[in-house]
């Protein structure tokens, strides 16, 4: 439960560490819905 609570800490604490979050430019916005990005899994050793 320990675990837990200091995750839960190190996550909140996480939120916003690059700064205050900023609303993009609206000249270069199109409308509807983008979605991009990647993932990746995999084990490391």
């Amino acid at each position: 439960m320990r675990y837990l609570a200091i995750l839960s800490v190190l996550a909140v604490a996480a939120c916003g560490v690059d700064g205050e979050p900023e609303r993009p430019d609206r000249a270069n916005v199109e409308p509807g819905l983008h979605i991009s990005g990647s993932a990746e899994v995999g084990v490391g050793g």
